[in-house]
Protein backbone atom coordinates (compact mmCIF):
# COMPACT_ATOMS: atom_id res chain seq x y z
CA UNK A 1 0.00 0.00 0.00
CA UNK A 2 1.30 3.45 -0.92
CA UNK A 3 1.23 5.85 2.00
CA UNK A 4 1.09 9.59 1.59
CA UNK A 5 3.22 10.36 4.66
CA UNK A 6 6.80 9.46 5.45
CA UNK A 7 6.64 10.55 9.08
CA UNK A 8 3.83 10.96 11.58
CA UNK A 9 4.95 12.57 14.83
CA UNK A 10 2.78 11.95 17.87
CA UNK A 11 3.41 14.83 20.22
CA UNK A 12 4.25 18.38 19.18
CA UNK A 13 6.33 19.38 22.19
CA UNK A 14 9.83 20.79 22.10
CA UNK A 15 11.57 17.63 20.95
CA UNK A 16 8.92 16.72 18.39
CA UNK A 17 9.15 20.22 16.98
CA UNK A 18 12.96 20.14 17.02
CA UNK A 19 13.06 16.90 15.02
CA UNK A 20 10.51 18.11 12.48
CA UNK A 21 12.16 21.50 12.00
CA UNK A 22 15.57 19.87 11.72
CA UNK A 23 14.44 17.37 9.10
CA UNK A 24 12.77 20.10 7.07
CA UNK A 25 15.82 22.36 7.29
CA UNK A 26 18.06 19.49 6.18
CA UNK A 27 15.75 18.71 3.26
CA UNK A 28 15.55 15.08 4.39
CA UNK A 29 11.76 14.82 4.41
CA UNK A 30 9.50 17.12 2.43
CA UNK A 31 7.17 19.08 4.69
CA UNK A 32 4.12 17.74 2.85
CA UNK A 33 5.23 14.23 3.84
CA UNK A 34 5.19 15.06 7.57
CA UNK A 35 2.24 15.25 9.94
CA UNK A 36 2.07 16.06 13.64
CA UNK A 37 -0.60 15.06 16.13
CA UNK A 38 -0.81 17.47 19.06
CA UNK A 39 -3.69 17.85 21.50
CA UNK A 40 -2.99 21.50 22.27
CA UNK A 41 -4.70 23.84 19.84
CA UNK A 42 -2.22 26.58 20.75
CA UNK A 43 0.74 24.34 19.95
CA UNK A 44 -0.86 23.27 16.66
CA UNK A 45 -1.10 26.93 15.69
CA UNK A 46 2.63 27.30 16.34
CA UNK A 47 3.48 24.12 14.41
CA UNK A 48 1.45 25.25 11.40
CA UNK A 49 4.33 27.61 10.64
CA UNK A 50 6.38 24.63 9.39
CA UNK A 51 3.87 23.90 6.67
CA UNK A 52 3.21 20.36 7.89
CA UNK A 53 -0.17 18.79 8.46
CA UNK A 54 -1.31 19.25 12.07
CA UNK A 55 -4.11 17.25 13.67
CA UNK A 56 -5.53 16.90 17.13
CA UNK A 57 -5.63 13.11 17.21
CA UNK A 58 -3.10 10.64 15.84
CA UNK A 59 -5.90 8.38 14.58
CA UNK A 60 -6.07 10.68 11.58
CA UNK A 61 -2.48 10.03 10.44
CA UNK A 62 -0.92 6.81 11.77
CA UNK A 63 -2.58 4.55 9.21
CA UNK A 64 -1.18 6.55 6.29
CA UNK A 65 2.50 6.82 7.17
CA UNK A 66 5.67 4.79 6.88
CA UNK A 67 7.12 5.80 10.27
CA UNK A 68 5.27 6.72 13.45
CA UNK A 69 7.42 8.67 15.90
CA UNK A 70 6.15 8.83 19.46
CA UNK A 71 7.51 12.06 20.97
CA UNK A 72 5.54 12.06 24.20
CA UNK A 73 6.61 11.89 27.84
CA UNK A 74 7.47 8.50 29.34
CA UNK A 75 4.69 8.90 31.89
CA UNK A 76 1.98 8.90 29.21
CA UNK A 77 3.43 6.86 26.36
CA UNK A 78 1.68 3.61 27.31
CA UNK A 79 -1.75 5.24 27.11
CA UNK A 80 -0.93 7.04 23.86
CA UNK A 81 0.39 3.89 22.17
CA UNK A 82 -2.63 1.84 23.27
CA UNK A 83 -4.91 4.61 21.98
CA UNK A 84 -3.40 4.33 18.48
CA UNK A 85 -2.19 0.72 18.28
CA UNK A 86 -5.12 -0.70 16.32
CA UNK A 87 -4.72 1.94 13.61
CA UNK A 88 -1.04 1.22 12.95
CA UNK A 89 -0.90 -1.14 9.96
CA UNK A 90 1.65 -3.91 9.36
CA UNK A 91 4.91 -2.71 7.89
CA UNK A 92 4.94 0.57 9.82
CA UNK A 93 8.10 1.39 11.75
CA UNK A 94 7.31 2.64 15.24
CA UNK A 95 9.94 4.90 16.80
CA UNK A 96 9.95 6.04 20.41
CA UNK A 97 12.09 8.78 21.95
CA UNK A 98 10.61 8.35 25.44
CA UNK A 99 13.44 8.10 27.94
CA UNK A 100 13.66 4.81 29.80
CA UNK A 101 10.91 3.03 27.85
CA UNK A 102 12.11 -0.27 26.39
CA UNK A 103 11.24 -1.64 22.98
CA UNK A 104 9.90 -4.80 24.66
CA UNK A 105 7.43 -2.72 26.65
CA UNK A 106 6.14 -1.01 23.53
CA UNK A 107 6.05 -4.26 21.54
CA UNK A 108 3.68 -5.61 24.18
CA UNK A 109 1.27 -2.75 23.47
CA UNK A 110 1.38 -3.01 19.66
CA UNK A 111 0.25 -5.64 17.15
CA UNK A 112 2.56 -8.67 17.10
CA UNK A 113 5.49 -8.25 14.75
CA UNK A 114 5.54 -4.45 14.79
CA UNK A 115 9.04 -3.10 14.23
CA UNK A 116 9.90 -0.87 17.18
CA UNK A 117 13.04 1.29 17.29
CA UNK A 118 14.08 3.19 20.38
CA UNK A 119 15.97 6.45 19.91
CA UNK A 120 17.47 8.92 22.34
CA UNK A 121 18.10 12.19 20.46
CA UNK A 122 18.97 15.57 21.93
CA UNK A 123 17.80 19.10 21.29
CA UNK A 124 20.68 20.23 19.01
CA UNK A 125 18.85 18.34 16.23
CA UNK A 126 17.12 21.66 15.59
CA UNK A 127 20.40 23.11 14.24
CA UNK A 128 21.59 19.90 12.60
CA UNK A 129 24.04 19.09 15.39
CA UNK A 130 22.11 16.47 17.31
CA UNK A 131 23.30 13.17 18.72
CA UNK A 132 20.99 10.18 18.58
CA UNK A 133 21.43 6.66 19.92
CA UNK A 134 19.36 4.09 18.01
CA UNK A 135 18.37 0.61 19.22
CA UNK A 136 16.15 -1.88 17.45
CA UNK A 137 13.58 -4.09 19.14
CA UNK A 138 13.13 -7.82 18.60
CA UNK A 139 11.01 -7.39 15.45
CA UNK A 140 13.04 -4.58 13.90
CA UNK A 141 15.33 -5.75 11.12
CA UNK A 142 18.68 -4.24 10.23
CA UNK A 143 17.16 -2.35 7.30
CA UNK A 144 14.51 -0.76 9.49
CA UNK A 145 17.02 0.23 12.16
CA UNK A 146 19.28 1.69 9.48
CA UNK A 147 16.43 3.70 8.02
CA UNK A 148 15.77 5.27 11.40
CA UNK A 149 19.47 5.91 11.95
CA UNK A 150 19.70 7.71 8.61
CA UNK A 151 16.65 9.79 9.50
CA UNK A 152 18.35 11.10 12.63
CA UNK A 153 21.77 11.34 11.00
CA UNK A 154 20.25 13.99 8.74
CA UNK A 155 20.02 16.26 11.79
CA UNK A 156 23.37 15.44 13.39
CA UNK A 157 25.10 12.20 14.32
CA UNK A 158 23.43 8.88 14.97
CA UNK A 159 24.86 5.60 16.23
CA UNK A 160 23.33 2.15 16.65
CA UNK A 161 23.89 0.56 20.05
CA UNK A 162 22.52 -2.43 21.87
CA UNK A 163 19.52 -1.34 23.91
CA UNK A 164 21.22 -2.15 27.20
CA UNK A 165 23.29 1.02 26.71
CA UNK A 166 20.31 3.35 26.29
CA UNK A 167 20.05 4.49 29.91
CA UNK A 168 23.70 5.55 29.98
CA UNK A 169 23.40 7.18 26.56
CA UNK A 170 20.38 9.12 27.80
CA UNK A 171 22.41 10.41 30.74
CA UNK A 172 25.28 11.55 28.52
CA UNK A 173 23.91 12.84 25.23
CA UNK A 174 20.19 13.08 25.90
CA UNK A 175 20.47 15.15 29.08
CA UNK A 176 23.92 16.49 28.23
CA UNK A 177 22.88 19.76 26.55
CA UNK A 178 21.46 20.86 29.90
CA UNK A 179 24.77 20.11 31.63
CA UNK A 180 26.66 22.13 29.01
CA UNK A 181 24.21 25.03 29.29
CA UNK A 182 24.46 24.93 33.08
CA UNK A 183 28.26 25.05 32.89
CA UNK A 184 28.17 27.87 30.33
CA UNK A 185 25.83 29.90 32.52
CA UNK A 186 28.00 29.35 35.62
CA UNK A 187 31.12 30.34 33.68
CA UNK A 188 29.49 33.48 32.29
CA UNK A 189 28.21 34.48 35.72
CA UNK A 190 31.67 33.98 37.18
CA UNK A 191 33.11 36.19 34.44
CA UNK A 192 30.58 38.89 35.23
CA UNK A 193 31.53 38.67 38.90
CA UNK A 194 35.10 39.42 37.83
CA UNK A 195 34.01 42.61 36.09
CA UNK A 196 33.21 41.51 32.52
CA UNK A 197 30.01 42.84 30.95
CA UNK A 198 27.50 39.95 31.25
CA UNK A 199 26.87 39.73 27.50
CA UNK A 200 30.61 39.65 26.79
CA UNK A 201 31.17 36.98 29.45
CA UNK A 202 28.47 34.80 27.91
CA UNK A 203 29.82 35.30 24.38
CA UNK A 204 33.31 34.32 25.54
CA UNK A 205 32.02 31.21 27.30
CA UNK A 206 29.83 30.17 24.37
CA UNK A 207 32.55 30.50 21.74
CA UNK A 208 35.01 28.72 24.02
CA UNK A 209 32.69 25.72 24.33
CA UNK A 210 31.89 25.70 20.62
CA UNK A 211 35.54 26.01 19.62
CA UNK A 212 36.73 23.38 22.08
CA UNK A 213 34.20 20.84 20.85
CA UNK A 214 35.16 21.53 17.24
CA UNK A 215 38.87 21.27 18.05
CA UNK A 216 38.45 17.88 19.71
CA UNK A 217 36.15 16.59 16.97
CA UNK A 218 38.37 17.80 14.12
CA UNK A 219 41.79 16.84 15.45
CA UNK A 220 40.91 13.63 17.28
CA UNK A 221 42.80 14.98 20.30
CA UNK A 222 41.82 13.35 23.56
CA UNK A 223 40.37 15.65 26.24
CA UNK A 224 43.25 14.98 28.62
CA UNK A 225 45.70 15.96 25.88
CA UNK A 226 43.96 19.30 25.47
CA UNK A 227 44.04 19.86 29.22
CA UNK A 228 47.79 19.30 29.18
CA UNK A 229 48.24 21.54 26.15
CA UNK A 230 46.45 24.46 27.83
CA UNK A 231 48.03 23.97 31.25
CA UNK A 232 51.34 25.74 31.67
CA UNK A 233 53.18 24.85 34.92
CA UNK A 234 52.25 27.35 37.57
CA UNK A 235 49.83 29.10 35.23
CA UNK A 236 46.21 30.23 35.40
CA UNK A 237 44.72 27.03 33.99
CA UNK A 238 46.47 24.85 36.56
CA UNK A 239 45.19 27.10 39.35
CA UNK A 240 41.65 26.89 37.95
CA UNK A 241 41.74 23.10 37.54
CA UNK A 242 43.02 22.66 41.08
CA UNK A 243 40.10 24.74 42.31
CA UNK A 244 37.63 22.66 40.26
CA UNK A 245 39.08 19.43 41.63
CA UNK A 246 39.01 20.75 45.20
CA UNK A 247 35.34 21.57 44.66
CA UNK A 248 34.58 18.02 43.56
CA UNK A 249 33.96 18.84 39.89
CA UNK A 250 34.65 15.31 38.60
CA UNK A 251 32.63 13.66 41.34
CA UNK A 252 29.73 16.03 40.76
CA UNK A 253 29.63 15.15 37.07
CA UNK A 254 29.82 11.42 37.84
CA UNK A 255 27.02 11.75 40.40
CA UNK A 256 24.88 13.68 37.93
CA UNK A 257 25.24 11.00 35.26
CA UNK A 258 24.50 8.28 37.80
CA UNK A 259 21.36 10.10 38.91
CA UNK A 260 20.18 10.43 35.31
CA UNK A 261 20.79 6.71 34.65
CA UNK A 262 18.83 5.74 37.75
CA UNK A 263 15.94 7.99 36.76
CA UNK A 264 15.91 6.55 33.24
CA UNK A 265 15.63 3.05 34.71
CA UNK A 266 12.86 4.19 37.05
CA UNK A 267 10.86 5.61 34.15
CA UNK A 268 10.99 2.25 32.43
CA UNK A 269 9.93 0.22 35.43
Amino acid sequence: MTRSLTLAVIGGGRMGEAIVSGLIAAGTVARERIAIAEVSEERRADLDAYGVRCVGDGHDIVSDTEIVLFAVKPQVIDAVVVHLAEDIPPGTIVVSIAAGISTARLEGLLPAGTAVVRVMPNTPVIVGQGMAVVSGGSAAGADEVERVRLLFEAVGEAVVLDERHQDAATAISGSGPAYAALFLDALARAGAEQGLPPDVAQALALQMLKGTAELLATTGMRPEELVDAVSSPGGTTVAAIQALEAGGFGSAVSNAVGAAVRRSKELGS
